[in-house]
């Protein structure tokens, strides 16, 4: 039995099917890119980059072979060449279509005065502009900008009709469309949302410090899934770069569950054996306690074991990073050298949480990388426009990292040096374990404890232990048994100093501590 002829009724399979964007990481917004045969609307305020995307759309079809046609009332083709070559493009293949309304032009054959002039100017704009698509019949169009059709019509109902005619059109001849709207008129009393397949809104923010931040978001897509909310992307030489939102869920991965030392055996006895993997761990304290030092520890054990590690640096300059970690016996510059230990200095200015997520994505899933560092969340929240928003991100990327297997570390510091300490943010939920460091005086000296105040998965240590950092790199010392409140930075001295672990035995009193105790000595 033969199949059943298809109905001609129907639209073909291939019907709206998803074509490629041009632009990185929004076809992934999309589930695919554009929807085929249909007319999208890029609306934006100028400046928010619709041209640029628009570019990238006809770039790409003109390298697959399509014919690709740029309808612009807004800018002339001297403009869009010279904007295409600041990006490195040429625009071959392209044809551009400068649609200049008749009472506009310079010839004065055009000019009129018996009709009115709006009337006879969108007709004619409208009428080119088919005849235009017409003659080359291109698979792609751009038509650059709805503004210009909305100020000849003086009128919703007008304007409504107009766009809706061309819109048909396109759809009659199988072109996909961009429709550029840049968001002039006072008020939209007849959406253009409506009309349109999908609708993307485009957003330049300027922020009270730093670069301006700009984000889409796709408002609709007729029948097909796609990614909601909003997505930072960027705009520098090469055009447009979309940062699709991070939800964790979708990134569920099987690892191996084991144990992670490093190296150090006073510091992984406190830690119950060493780090799980797939695991987050937050090192809390005053600034300049041995945080970063003691992170670096467990990266420089990862590249031993031959994994590989990323390093978003917020506080510190990669050089003197490198610095560091050399002056502790942490040699980490043959590593990064060769590709296994990546180090980015991250200007919260200037990066957005977005562009941070995908850059810790595309480590993990591209690089291989097993173990993150980011150092340090105080500088990770200046990078965010909210704390609401910076707990959010962080949920997510912690979750991804988890999943994935990948062991996080996040150094926050913390306000003050001894005595009351204080965080920006209280990001301490979310991590699995928690790292407590504390400035100490004892006996005319400036010491450092360290004890683990949590750990969700496996056993830890309950003691307060000191910590020395010197050239041999980490010291971790017996348990702080002779003090009490060594972790508000101003400790009672009730017994013996240790005599085994960091220092030699002493019998003296410390000297801010109790002076009953000291005198009973």
């Amino acid at each position: 039995m033969s199949d059943p002829l298809p109905d001609p009724q129907l639209p073909p399979p291939d019907d709206a099917a998803p074509i490629p964007t041009g632009v990185p990481g929004l076809d992934s917004i999309l589930e695919g890119g554009y929807a085929a045969n249909r007319a999208h609307l890029i609306e934006g305020r100028p400046g928010s980059g619709k041209t640029t995307q628009a570019l990238q759309f006809l770039l790409d079809g003109a390298r697959l072979g399509e014919r690709c046609l740029y309808i612009t009332l807004s800018e002339s083709r001297r403009e869009l060449v010279s904007v295409a070559a600041r990006h490195g493009w040429s625009l071959d293949g392209i044809e551009i279509f400068e649609l200049v309304p008749p009472e506009l032009s310079l010839d004065p054959r055009q000019q009129q005065s018996l009709v009115h002039s709006s009337d006879l100017e969108l007709g004619e704009t409208v009428r080119l502009a088919i005849a235009e698509i017409d003659r080359i019949k291109p698979q792609r169009v751009v038509f650059d900008s709805l503004s210009e059709i909305r100020l000849l019509s003086q009128g919703s109902l007008r304007y409504r009709r107009q766009v809706l005619a061309l819109r048909s059109y396109l759809l009659i001849h199988d072109t996909t469309a961009l429709l550029l709207d840049d968001l002039t008129a006072e008020q939209d009393d007849l959406n253009l949302h409506s009309l349109c397949h999908a609708v993307i809104q485009l957003e330049q923010l300027a922020p009270v410090y730093g670069g301006e931040r700009r984000r889409l978001r796709v408002i609709k897509m007729r029948g097909t899934h796609f990614r909601g909310g909003f997505h930072d992307f960027v705009i520098r030489r090469g055009g447009l770069t979309v940062f699709p939102r991070l939800i964790a869920a979708e990134h569920g991965h099987a690892y191996e569950i084991d144990r992670l030392g490093s190296g150090n055996p006073g510091l992984d006895s406190l830690l119950g054996g060493g780090l799980d993997r797939g695991t987050s761990t937050m090192l809390l304290g005053p600034s300049g306690v041995g945080k970063s030092s003691t992170a670096l520890a467990y990266v420089t054990a990862a590249l031993a074991r031959g994994e590989r590690g990323l390093i978003l640096s917020f506080d510190e300059p990669i050089g003197i990073l490198r610095r560091r970690a050399a002056g502790l016996g942490m040699d980490i510059a043959a590593a990064m050298a060769d590709g296994r230990l990546r180090v980015e200095q991250i200007d919260p200015a200037e990066v957005s949480p977005g562009e941070l997520a995908t850059m810790v994505r595309d480590a993990v899933e591209r690089a291989g990388v097993r173990l993150v560092l980011i150092d340090s969340l105080t500088g990770y929240h200046n990078a965010m426009p909210g704390e609401q928003y910076l707990l959010l991100q962080m949920h997510e990327i912690l979750t991804y990292l988890n999943q994935q297997g990948v062991t996080t570390l996040l150094v926050l510091a913390q306000h003050g040096l001894v005595g009351q300490m204080s965080a920006a943010v209280d990001l301490t939920y979310l991590s699995d374990t928690v790292v407590l460091f504390r400035f100490f005086e004892a006996d005319g000296h400036l010491r450092r404890a360290v004890s683990v105040v949590k750990k969700r998965v496996g056993p830890h240590e309950d003691t307060i232990r000191e910590l020395r950092i010197d050239g041999g790199g980490l010291r971790v010392g017996a348990p702080l048994t002779g003090f009490r409140g060594v972790l508000t930075g101003v400790p009672i001295y009730e017994g013996r100093l240790p005599a085994e672990g960091v220092g030699p035995a002493r019998d003296l009193p410390v000297g801010s501590g109790d002076r009953d105790s000291h005198e009973r000595e």
